[in-house]
C-alpha cells in the first residue's frame, strides 16, 4: 500500500484510495488489536469518528468521496474503511463496506 497516497487523500476526494482497496483487503486482518494511535500513524487522522454505545468508536476513512468533497459525482453509499474500537480503544474489527456502523 501507498501509506502517502492514502494520507494525502483526505475523504477519498482525490482517488487515491481506490487502486488501493485489494491491497488493503489482504493487510487488514493484522490491525485487529492496534490501538487507536497506531492507526492515526498508519492511516493519518480519520476522515469521521462515530460514536457508540459502550464506550466503543468507529474511525472511517473513505475509499470513493465522500459527501463532503466538491465533486459532482459523488456516490450514494461510498465505500469506506471502517475500524471498529473497543472501550480500551482497540480495533476489534475491520470492514471494507458501503453501508455506516
Amino acid at each position: 500500500m501507498d501509506l502517502d497516497a492514502w494520507k494525502k487523500d483526505r475523504n477519498g476526494c482525490l482517488g487515491l484510495r481506490e487502486n488501493q482497496v485489494e491491497a488493503f483487503r489482504e493487510v487488514k486482518n493484522e490491525f485487529l488489536g492496534k490501538d487507536n494511535q497506531a492507526l492515526i500513524k498508519t492511516f493519518g487522522r480519520p476522515d469521521r469518528v462515530e460514536l457508540a454505545d459502550r464506550s466503543q468508536n468507529f474511525f472511517i476513512y473513505y475509499i470513493d468521496p465522500s459527501p463532503s468533497c466538491e465533486e459532482a459525482n459523488i456516490k450514494e453509499e461510498p465505500l469506506k474503511v471502517i475500524f471498529r474500537l473497543n472501550a480500551v480503544s482497540r480495533v476489534s474489527e475491520v470492514t471494507v463496506s458501503t453501508l455506516d456502523p
